[in-house]
Order: C-alpha cells, then sequence, then structure tokens
C-alpha cells in the first residue's frame, strides 16, 4: 500500500498519561546498566529511593505511545521500519515522581524515491499534568524502508553531527548485563526481539538484542558519569544515529570530544566486535 503524506502527517498519534515513582526511575536505570558495581557509590544515588537522582534519558519511555506505525491505519511497511536518529533535550530535571503526558506527533517526511525508502521525523513533547511546565523533548527519525516513492518531497536528509578527527578528550568502559533487555523492557518496550531468541533469529541475529533506546540510555549514563561529573541535571541534550545494535552482556566504549565550553561530541562502539553502535553523536550541558 503506497502511503499517503497528507494523511501521515496529520496522524493522531495517541496522547499518552502516565504515573511513575522511583520505582520505575530505578527499573530504568538497572536497564541501562547502573548498579552493576555495588561498591560504586555515584551509581548507588540512581537506584537507592533514599537519595535518588533521575537519568535524564529517562524522558525517552515517558508518554511513550507505542507501537503506533503498526497500530494505526497508515499504510506504512512497519516491518520494515528502523529507528535512525534520536535525539533528548531535557527543558528541567526530571523529577522522581510525577504525572506526565506525552504529546506525538510527525513533523516531517522525505521520499527518498522508489526503492529507497522515505524518513518521518516524530517528535514528542513530555509536560507535567499539573503544572503544565515542559520537560523535555524527544525527536526520533524513523527509516521506512519499504515505502519510497510516495510522491513526497525529495530533499537530501539533513548532515550528521561530524565525529572529531582527532583522540577523544575523554573515554569510559560501560559493561551492561546480560539480564539488560530483559528488565529494560518493563519500560514498556516489548517487543520480541529483545527477549524471545527464535524471534531474534528469525530477524537475523544470534541472540536477542539489547533496545536501540536502552544503548541511548547507556550512553546517556556515561555521559553524566564521565562528562557531567555525575550530576544528570548538567546534561540538557544528547542526540546521535543508531549504527548496530548491542547484545546485552557486551561492554560498550563511550568517546568524547569537546567541542566548546557547553557541547561536545560522542561515539559509543562495542570493542569486542569492532562496530560502532551510535555514530555523530553531540551533546549540550548546562
Amino acid at each position: 500500500m503506497t502511503i499517503d503524506p497528507e494523511r501521515l502527517l496529520a496522524a493522531q498519534i495517541p496522547r499518552i498519561e502516565q504515573h511513575y515513582d522511583w520505582q520505575q526511575c530505578i527499573v530504568y536505570a538497572l536497564g541501562i546498566g547502573v548498579g552493576l558495581d555495588p561498591m560504586d557509590e555515584a551509581d548507588l544515588a540512581f537506584v537507592d529511593e533514599t537519595r535518588l537522582k533521575v537519568q535524564p534519558t529517562m524522558a525517552n519511555v515517558m508518554g511513550y505511545p507505542g507501537f503506533w506505525m503498526r497500530d494505526l491505519p497508515l499504510g506504512l511497511d512497519w516491518v520494515r521500519t528502523v529507528h535512525g536518529e534520536h535525539s533528548t533535550r531535557i527543558h528541567r530535571p526530571l523529577p522522581a515522581k510525577a504525572s506526565v503526558r506525552g504529546t506525538s506527533r510527525i513533523v516531517d517526511l522525505i521520499d527518498k524515491g522508489e526503492g529507497r525508502g522515505a524518513l518521518i521525523f516524530v517528535e514528542r513533547e513530555i509536560a507535567d499534568m499539573h503544572s503544565g511546565e515542559l520537560l523535555a523533548t524527544v525527536r526520533q527519525t524513523v527509516f521506512c524502508r519499504g515505502d519510497g516513492g510516495f510522491g513526497g518531497e525529495r530533499r537530501a536528509q539533513p548532515a550528521p553531527h561530524a565525529i572529531p578527527a582527532r583522540a577523544p578528550d575523554a573515554a569510559i568502559e560501560l559493561p551492561t548485563s546480560p539480564q539488560s533487555a530483559l528488565i529494560y523492557r518493563l519500560c514498556g518496550d516489548y517487543n520480541p526481539l529483545h527477549a524471545v531468541p527464535a524471534i531474534a533469529r528469525e530477524a537475523g541475529f544470534a541472540r536477542p538484542i539489547l533496545h536501540g533506546l536502552a544503548t541511548f540510555g547507556v550512553a546517556g549514563h556515561g555521559i553524566v558519569k564521565r562528562w557531567c561529573d555525575g550530576d544528570p541535571t548538567a546534561l540538557r541534550e544528547m542526540g546521535g544515529r543508531f549504527s548496530s545494535p548491542v547484545f546485552p552482556g557486551e561492554t560498550v566504549r563511550l568517546e568524547l570530544w569537546r567541542e566548546g565550553p557547553t557541547r561536545a561530541a560522542f561515539r559509543a562502539s562495542v570493542p569486542a566486535r569492532g562496530v560502532v553502535v551510535i555514530d555523530n553523536g553531540h551533546l549540550e550541558t548546562a
């Protein structure tokens, strides 16, 4: 079925209201590998309800509308969709307990042409339900491999953030748990690709892979830990391109390059397999 760009841009993605507290904050932190060292006091602050800090990338699972590309009658070949790029902007520190509303909308389309796919740009605003204050803005680019050639606007994709051609200014090794995908799915993404070996094999993987946004959270944790001196409120924005999956239990290496007083570039890789998992990363701090 050929997609209708006007209908797609007008799509009513479900608005989601969510209530969360310290337990959901801790589950999220555990899902991105926080607390694997039981003696790391900096990490323990994210999993101890008596002094709880909240990971800024938890915004990615707030007000999450689910797999709307499959659930809404939009004509998308949802089986062939890939989460290509992602960014999160934190407008104010995330509280450890809140009621939030996530409002998602499609903001742009690019038709790459017949056989080349299409790009859908989606934005989700997360606001406090009581005060109305905007907490975070989440943006993602979805690569729809089977939906090109629908007659939409054809133009170049925005250029990715360049990684400096020099040694990084900082780096950190970030282990993940073999159970990380099984924990992270409790944050709301129940895609069996991340939990069922048979389905992972059908998709071409030897075993279940870690959620892309869990990998994004691992990188965010590394940025807070190595670049922000453990202060989650210092991270204002981060984004990058997904380039390869992580298998639960692997160690992710995060490299960072300073580009100004409040800006940096980053890249995440799995050295054991020689693959980059998040490329063209960029971040902004307070």
